[in-house]
């Protein structure tokens, strides 16, 4: 790995934080993002020994991706891997029309993703390599009350890997999706319905319940180490007793 430019969107914590982490032990070069300034510098003093730059951007925005791209490429004259970890959850119930939660997840969990693809695509093809990973969840193989539209969100994604496996097999373009299931991490604090919130909060003070965000990260590490001829299309990785 130490010869790989990896760029990490949605750095700043939980998966991408661990993330970023087990990568930078491993010698790799680092372009890391997320919305959070003081998160990423934070990072990156932490690891005085790893080659890392990071730059702020909200994945919603397609030249704010393009410019965290772009950076990777000036400083390191490539880039091999980008991992789109960037996403949001303020699950509500359909009745209550949360319009713009559902507009926020739809820009951030979907376009967010289709902007790392389009940043660096190019760059792929014209090198005939590059690997794109993606976090979506087991929220995109299953469907439940409260969390309908970040359910549609997450298999919307889905079908985005899979066809860019399939458009970009014959230029040796790796993609892969980890979907986590229930991970200890701050994505349930983006919630806005007080008693989903309420629940959430709850699970997550019980002891035993969810993945450590490192577990997450082993799965990213693993494909991202896999030798080009193969490729880690999908992995689900779930707590061994979770129900869902």
């Amino acid at each position: 790995m130490k010869e790989k430019v990896i760029v990490v969107m949605g750095a700043s914590s939980g998966i991408g934080e661990a993330t970023v982490r087990k990568i930078a032990e491993r010698g790799a070069k680092l372009v890391i993002s997320a919305r959070r300034e003081e998160k990423l510098k934070a990072i990156k003093d932490s690891l005085p020994n790893a080659q890392i730059k990071y730059k702020v951007a909200d994945v919603a925005k397609f030249e704010e991706v393009k410019a965290v791209v772009d950076l990777a490429i000036s400083k390191y004259g490539k880039i091999d891997v980008i991992y789109n970890n960037a996403g949001t959850m303020p699950s509500s119930y359909l009745i209550d029309c949360k319009l713009q939660d559902w507009h926020d997840m739809l820009h951030v969990n979907v376009l967010g993703v289709l902007h790392g693809i389009a940043a660096v695509l190019p760059h792929f093809v014209k090198q005939k390599s590059g690997h794109i990973i993606t976090t979506d969840s087991v929220a995109g193989h299953y469907v439940y009350p409260g969390s309908v539209v970040y359910c549609a969100t997450k298999s919307a994604i889905r079908a985005v890997m899979e066809g860019l496996r399939q458009e970009q097999r014959e230029n040796n373009i790796k993609s892969s999706m980890v979907s986590p299931g229930a991970v200890r991490t701050d994505l349930y604090k983006t919630m806005k319905d007080e008693k989903l919130l309420e629940d959430q909060r709850k699970m997550q003070d019980t002891e035993g319940y969810g993945l450590n965000p490192e577990d997450i990260a082993e799965a990213v590490v693993y494909a991202i180490n896999t030798p080009q001829h193969v490729s880690v299309s999908e992995v689900i990785v779930r707590p061994t007793k979770q129900s869902l």
